[in-house]
């Protein structure tokens, strides 16, 4: 039985040096590579039958509209952080009674895209701390708001900036205005019950409170300190 025990040991250990090694080696590559796809892109394409619309744009592509709203909209302390709001998380979390759940950054939401299944429980949170803290370590701040920009859902099959301009608006990424930008970073919370291209009340609201916060946080001038 001791025995055992010290073989089940050393799988286990060298199980979680190969995934270490693994995860560190893949979270490197994609600082210069661009992803084809994430693990939601695939699991819509799978679930659904179809094929997603997306295709990929570097951030200098992207219209910096877009990349001020959704971080007025989903993280404005995405400059200053390490990956992590914990001030925004322990809210969420009492304001939850504790359940598993918490105001994903920028970061933890590229993590959850382009990593990992979708679903709760304390396995999947656990990775995502990891890949987190991976991509704050080897990537920059614009690396990860361009990887973000490119696997963010805007509606049913729709992911990334461009096919979002191109499918709500009749345009491409680089041209996407200061209100169209600040209506799709509106729908980004529930891009399946929201809509971009037929807004809501509710969305029309959210839309002016961000344009709103994006000239508080000091307009685009605020990407030039990532």
């Amino acid at each position: 039985m001791k025995r055992q025990l010290q073989l089940g040991g050393k799988i286990a250990l060298w199980l979680g040096i190969a995934f270490t090694a693994t995860s560190i080696l893949l979270v490197l590559a994609l600082r210069w590579v661009d992803p084809p796809s994430s693990m939601v892109i695939s699991a819509w394409e799978r679930n659904s039958g179809r094929q997603a619309q997306h295709q990929w744009r570097p951030l200098e592509q992207i219209s910096p509209h877009l990349q001020m709203a959704v971080i007025a909209a989903e993280d404005q302390k995405f400059r200053d952080h390490f990956g992590f709001d914990f001030t925004s998380m322990m809210k969420a979390l009492n304001e939850d009674r504790g359940r598993i759940r918490g105001a994903s950054t920028i970061s933890q939401q590229t993590a959850k895209n382009l990593f990992l299944w979708n679903g709760r429980s304390y396995v999947r949170k656990a990775l995502e701390a990891w890949f987190t803290l991976l991509m704050e370590i080897l990537w920059s701040k614009e690396r990860i708001l361009e990887v973000y920009l490119n696997v963010a859902e805007f509606g049913e099959g729709v992911y990334g900036a461009q096919a979002a301009a191109r499918n709500f608006y009749g345009t491409s990424a680089p041209y996407i205005t200061r209100w169209q930008a600040g209506r799709l970073a509106a729908v980004l919370p529930s891009p399946r019950r929201m809509s971009a291209r037929y807004p809501s009340a509710y969305v029309r609201n959210r839309t002016a409170t961000i344009v709103r916060q994006m000239r508080q946080l000091g307009g685009t001038g605020y990407l030039r300190q990532l």
